[in-house]
């Protein structure tokens, strides 16, 4: 990609916009962040200590006065101001990306897409954990068909958080779409789908389990898919003892891989994409076999791919610079949407929901 890069206006600089959206942003050809909406002092501070270039704004209002000035908005604010904050995007004729879950409601999303192909705008959702090194590596395995046919693909997001952190995201307030169904919960479905399809039922336990919490912080999710796969996912801050992150069992084999992908850590600790992102140890492969357990040596190491959190806003780029295909559609995030709904009424109503 040649020209000018496209100029990204970012709301938001918590934990999304700080940790993973400004980095990626920065190190993706095409794309200059140029200005950050917050109104807290000190993450004004960090911004600009990040990146001293940046201009600052306190208010998305702020932002949205000089729409002219900026090719992309991108949203990282808290889960409740997505819809609101995309549509003003939108309306105001610039194409926006959002945060997981793009909206509280698989309706609403869908809203949001028709609204942006009425526009001829871009729409994207920030699922990350696309390009997990773990998931990218499962994927290889059954486009290769290392697996035979898949029967089950168990998924854990698993902490050990016994303290409650506080904040939006452990609210009990329906409105601030919080919870772990909703938050993890986002990326264990999203992942599920597109791996193995459409959901043709869901079925899900949702609890609160430590002592001053508002919102579900244990649940488990079961997908059968209209092509018979099942997928077992698990969303949890209450896990003393971690499972693995896959197990996946299919007709000649199966796979299992503990640990999370590094790249969020790297982040956290300030490193940014470079020679060796997203590569890790030998020592946490997973494991392709069967009959015996990996954990005594049952199977082979499965060289585990680079995670490659950087292709997401690669991918951004080429498509508002070259039409390129975008890499998450909010129908894909709606479709997410409809499952995570239905594993809110499963638990409830303690039904099995039908898709």
């Amino acid at each position: 990609m040649t020209g000018t890069p496209l100029r990204v206006g970012l709301v938001g600089y918590g934990l999304a916009g700080s940790v993973f959206h400004a980095p990626l942003i920065s190190a993706a050809e095409g794309l200059t962040l140029d200005t950050v909406v917050t109104s807290n002092p000190e993450r004004q501070q960090q911004a600009r200590a990040e990146f001293p270039d940046v201009r600052l704004a306190a208010t998305p209002d702020e932002l949205f006065g000089r729409a002219a000035e900026l090719d992309l908005i991108v949203v990282a604010s808290p889960n409740k101001t997505h819809v609101p904050l995309a549509t003003t995007a939108l309306k105001a004729g610039l194409p926006v990306v959002v945060d997981k879950p793009v909206a509280g409601t698989a309706a609403e999303a869908r809203e949001l897409a028709a609204l942006a192909e009425e526009r001829g705008l871009l729409l994207s959702v920030f699922q990350n954990r696309r390009w997990d090194n773990d998931f990218l590596t499962l994927r290889k395995l059954l486009a290769e068909g290392e697996l035979g046919d898949v029967w089950r693909f168990e998924s854990r997001f698993e902490r050990w958080r016994p303290q409650l952190k506080g904040g939006w995201r452990e609210s009990g307030d329906p409105a601030e779409i919080g919870g772990l169904l909703y938050d993890l919960g986002s990326h264990v479905v999203d992942q599920a789908l597109v791996l193995f399809g459409p959901a043709a039922t869901v079925y899900a336990e949702s609890d609160v389990r430590r002592p001053g919490a508002e919102a579900d912080d244990d649940t488990f999710i079961a997908i059968t898919h209209t092509n018979g796969v099942r997928s077992h996912l698990y969303v949890s801050a209450t896990t003393a003892q971690l499972g693995p992150r896959f197990r996946v069992l299919g007709s000649t084999a199966g796979y299992v891989k503990h640990g999370l992908d590094p790249q969020e850590a790297a982040l956290r600790d300030g490193l940014r994409p470079g020679p060796d992102w997203g590569v890790e140890p030998e020592s946490l492969w997973g494991r392709v076999g069967s009959g015996e357990s990996p954990l005594t040596g049952g199977g082979r190491p499965e060289p585990t791919l680079p995670g490659d959190y950087p292709a997401y806003y690669a991918a951004v780029a080429k498509a508002l610079l070259e039409g390129a295909p975008n890499p998450v559609t909010a129908l894909e995030a709606a479709a997410t949407l409809d499952v995570l709904e239905a594993a809110r009424r499963s638990a409830r109503e303690k039904v099995t929901v039908t898709l």
